[in-house]
Formats: C-alpha cells, structure tokens, sequence
C-alpha cells in the first residue's frame, strides 16, 4: 500500500510558522490503529485522514497518542490540501462529516473559513497546583470540554510562561488554555497560549479549537463579535474570530464562530506500507 501525506503550516502565510498537520486523504478507510501509528510515526500536533463520502468527506483527527474530537489547524490544513492538490474545484465548499458535526470550510481569497462550534465555558475554582504548574498568578479560572480557561493579567506573561509540564499532568484537568488581553498598542485584540500534555502535546503551536472557547469568553467581556488573535507559541499564528449566533447579549447553545487563517504546503511525500 501506497499513501501521500502532505504536510502543511496553518494559521500562518510563510513556512515554517503557525501549527503543522499531516494530511491523508485516504483511497479506502483505513483502521484505527493504522491512523493512531501514522500520527505517532508524523509526531505532529494532528494528523488528518479524510475519506471521500457522497457529500463532502470523513474527517479524523490523531495526536501522537490519542484520537481528538475537534481540530481547527488539522481542518484548515486539510481544506487546503483538498483546494491545492485538485480534491475539490476552488469555488466548492469543503464539507467535513466529523464526530464535532458537520464542519464547512470556506474560500475567503488567500484564506480560509471554518464554521465550527462553540465552546462555552464555566466558573470553576482552581486548584492550588493550577497557578503552581503555571508559573504565574492567574485572574479568572474557568473550564470546557478542552480544560481549563485561564486568564491571566497581561501578555508579558503569557508570552514568558514557562509551565510544569510534569506538574500539570497531575492536575483534574492537564489541558490549558491561557490568555490576555493583547497591549494597547498591538494589532490585535488578544493573545493566547495552549498547554496539552495530556494530549501528549506540551505546547500546541496554533490551536483553533481553543479559539472557540475564547471566543465566547471574550466576546463576554469586549462586548463585540469579531476578533484578530494571536497565538504566541514559539511559531506563532494568526486567527481571525467571527463570533455568529446568539441574542447578542450572551452565548447560547448552538452558536458557531467562524476561524479564518492562512496555509502553505511544506512537504509532500508517500508512506509505503
């Protein structure tokens, strides 16, 4: 057996930036454990395998150690590789069938839309370990089905975050979210951070599933819609948040936020199995 993998950079316009993903756009279904040993031997963040179905495609996302529920870079990376490598016409829609719902990817000239759900969040009280494992006080604690959703003082501090890895893993919940508001002077209206150890990933490079927790949260306290982040891990990668839905007041269940960002193509290759 013979399979192309692609490998891109998303949230970003230059390579060598933003989250890489893996890309398998499968002839044939293929099993789970197959999928799980691609993605440890790729050791990116995600690793995507999409199979073709009548409308739009099957879509799955790998860590190196576990199946996740929802990826943001994994399915822009993909919608890029089916417009690039000639899966989908560039005037057609990507339709992804996933185990988040069915997510549509959209072309927006040199960018790409995703319509994804949000994640709302709640008050919980941070155990001790949290601002430990952290390395840095914390000013409001809340969690989601992603972890914990930390807010934190200033972007100085996100940006110089050096957490516990070790530590965290220990915690109720080993996954985090961390983000301020951006600086007076910056383009953008805030910045973030995504540690996952327990996804096997210390530090998520550019996260879109984080996105739409923070979407809500800072729509919440900026009272507007539309957002320009930043994630400011060590590649760094730029989002743009279009919160949609809702009494415009406040979230409700099935709201969606609509993430924009950029992709290259890095490598192309052929497993050969």
């Amino acid at each position: 057996m013979r399979q192309i993998i692609t490998q891109v950079d998303a949230f970003t316009n230059k390579p060598f930036a933003g989250n890489p993903a893996a890309v398998c756009v499968l002839a044939t279904p293929q099993t789970d454990a197959w999928m799980q040993n691609v993605a440890q031997e790729m050791n990116l963040s995600e690793t995507a395998f999409l199979v073709k179905l009548d409308d739009g495609f099957s879509l799955r996302w790998f860590t190196p150690t576990t199946e996740v529920p929802l990826c943001g870079h994994a399915t822009l990376a993909s919608s890029h590789v089916l417009w690039s490598e000639g899966h989908l016409s560039t005037d057609e829609d990507a339709r992804f069938h996933t185990k988040s719902g069915l997510l549509i990817a959209k072309r927006q000239g040199d960018w790409i839309e995703l319509d994804f759900p949000v994640i709302h969040s709640q008050p919980t009280t941070a155990p001790p370990e949290l601002s430990q494992a952290l390395g840095v006080p914390l000013k409001t604690v809340m969690q989601n089905s992603l972890g914990y959703l930390v807010e934190v003082e200033s972007e100085d501090l996100v940006r110089q975050m050096q957490p516990n890895f070790q530590q965290m893993k220990s915690l109720p919940m080993a996954d985090v979210v961390v983000t301020s508001l951006a600086k007076a002077e910056s383009e953008y209206d805030f910045i973030s951070r995504f540690f996952a150890p327990g996804l096997g990933i210390n530090e998520d490079p550019v996260t879109g599933a984080a996105h739409c927790c923070l979407a809500a949260y800072w729509r919440d306290r900026l009272h507007k819609d539309q957002f320009l982040a930043y994630q400011a891990s060590s590649r760094g990668g730029v989002v743009k948040v279009n919160y949609v839905g809702g009494d415009g007041l406040r979230p409700t269940v099935g709201d969606r936020v609509l993430l924009a960002g950029q992709a290259v193509t890095v490598l192309r290759g052929e497993l050969i199995l």
